[in-house]
C-alpha cells in the first residue's frame, strides 16, 4: 500500500522483439529483461511492489502483445499508447536522443504528464478476432493489387495473375468464414452484430470491424466516440483568424469501413440520405457533408449498442 504523501508511480515500458526496458517515474528505477513469458513475469512481480497508477506501453505492431496481456491478466493498469503521440511528446519536451532506456523514460514521462485513460484490454478471443480481421484486410489488399496488375499484363502473365487471384479469393472466403464462427461463438457479439447489421448500409465486415477494433462502442458519449474514431472536427483558429475545421487521427481501420458504410447509407438509409441531401442543398461541399454523415452514423450505432435497440427511422430520438 502507498503511504499518504508518497509520490504516485508511473511506468514506461519500451518494447522490442527481444527485450523490455522498464522505467519507473519519479523514482528512476530501471529494469532490462527479455521479452518472454519469464521476463514479463519479472516485470509483473516488480511492478506489483511499486503499485503504479499507469503503465505505458507503445504499440509496436505486435511485439507488445505478450507484455500487455500479462500485465492486464495481473490486474495492472496498462495503457497502449499511440506511437505518433509519444514521438510528438518527446519532441515537445526536447528529448531528441533515442535509446531503449531513454524511450522507456519518455513513455513514463508521457504517462505522468498526460495521464491517458486506462481502457479495458481485449480478451484473448477479441485479440484473435482482430488478427483474423487484419488478415482479411491484407488479403483484400493483395487481391486488389493483383487485379490492378492484370489490367496491364500480357495474356500469358494475366493467366498466372488469375491463378494467384483465385487462391487469394479462396483464402479470403476461409477467413470470412472463421470471422463468422468467432462471432457466433460469443452470445454478446452475436447480439451486438444483429443490432449493427439492422442499419441500412452496415454489413458484416463493418459490424465485425466495429466489434473488434472499437470495443468502446456504446460505452462513450457521442463526442468522445467521434474523437476516438477520428471523425470529430477540430478547430484551427488563432486570434481573429478562423481556419477550416478538420478531422484527423483516430482509428484508421474503423474510419475506413465507416466511410464505405456511409457511402452506401447516403443512398439506402433514409435518415442518412435525407441528412446528406440537406447538407449538400445548403451548400456544403460533398466531402464535408459525407464526413458529417459518418459522424451521424457512428452516433446512431453508438446509441443502438448503448440502449440495445434495433434500427428504426426514429432512432435519432435516442441517439
Amino acid at each position: 500500500m502507498r503511504e499518504q504523501g508518497e509520490p504516485t508511480a508511473v511506468v514506461g515500458i519500451d518494447v522490442s522483439k527481444a527485450t523490455l526496458d522498464v522505467h519507473v517515474r519519479p523514482m528512476g528505477m530501471e529494469r532490462h529483461v527479455a521479452n518472454s513469458e519469464a521476463g514479463c513475469g519479472e516485470v509483473v512481480a516488480a511492478l506489483r511492489v511499486v503499485a503504479p497508477t499507469r503503465i505505458i506501453v507503445e504499440a509496436t505492431g505486435g511485439y507488445e502483445a505478450l507484455v500487455v496481456a500479462t500485465l492486464a491478466a495481473a490486474g495492472l493498469p496498462v495503457v497502449v499508447a499511440n506511437p505518433r503521440q509519444v514521438r510528438d511528446f518527446a519532441r515537445a519536451t526536447g528529448q531528441l536522443a533515442k535509446t531503449d532506456a531513454i524511450s522507456a523514460a519518455v513513455l513514463a514521462h508521457f504517462g505522468e504528464a498526460l495521464q491517458p485513460p486506462v481502457r479495458r484490454i481485449p480478451d484473448a478471443t477479441t485479440q484473435e478476432l482482430r488478427q483474423w480481421l487484419s488478415r482479411r484486410r491484407q488479403l483484400v489488399e493483395m487481391l486488389t493489387a493483383e487485379q490492378n496488375r492484370a489490367r496491364q499484363a500480357v495474356p500469358a502473365v494475366r493467366t498466372t495473375i488469375g491463378q494467384l487471384s483465385k487462391h487469394l479469393q479462396r483464402q479470403l472466403h476461409d477467413v470470412e468464414r472463421r470471422l463468422s464462427e468467432l462471432i457466433r461463438r460469443s452470445p454478446l457479439w452475436g447480439a451486438q452484430q444483429q443490432l449493427l447489421v439492422s442499419v441500412p448500409g452496415v454489413g458484416p465486415v463493418v459490424s465485425v470491424t466495429l466489434l473488434a477494433d472499437l470495443p468502446e462502442l456504446g460505452q462513450l458519449d457521442r463526442k468522445r466516440i467521434a474523437a476516438l474514431v477520428g471523425v470529430a472536427p477540430f478547430n484551427r483558429d488563432s486570434g481573429t483568424q478562423q481556419g477550416k475545421r478538420a478531422v484527423w487521427g483516430g482509428r484508421a481501420p474503423v474510419r475506413a469501413v465507416l466511410y464505405m458504410a456511409t457511402l452506401v447509407a447516403t443512398r439506402r438509409n433514409p435518415v442518412i440520405r435525407a441528412f446528406y441531401q440537406r447538407l449538400v442543398g445548403a451548400g456544403k461541399p460533398k466531402k464535408v457533408a459525407l464526413t458529417a454523415c459518418m459522424r451521424k452514423l457512428l452516433t446512431i450505432l453508438n446509441s443502438m449498442i448503448k440502449h440495445k435497440t434495433r434500427w428504426s427511422e426514429n432512432i435519432l430520438q435516442t441517439a
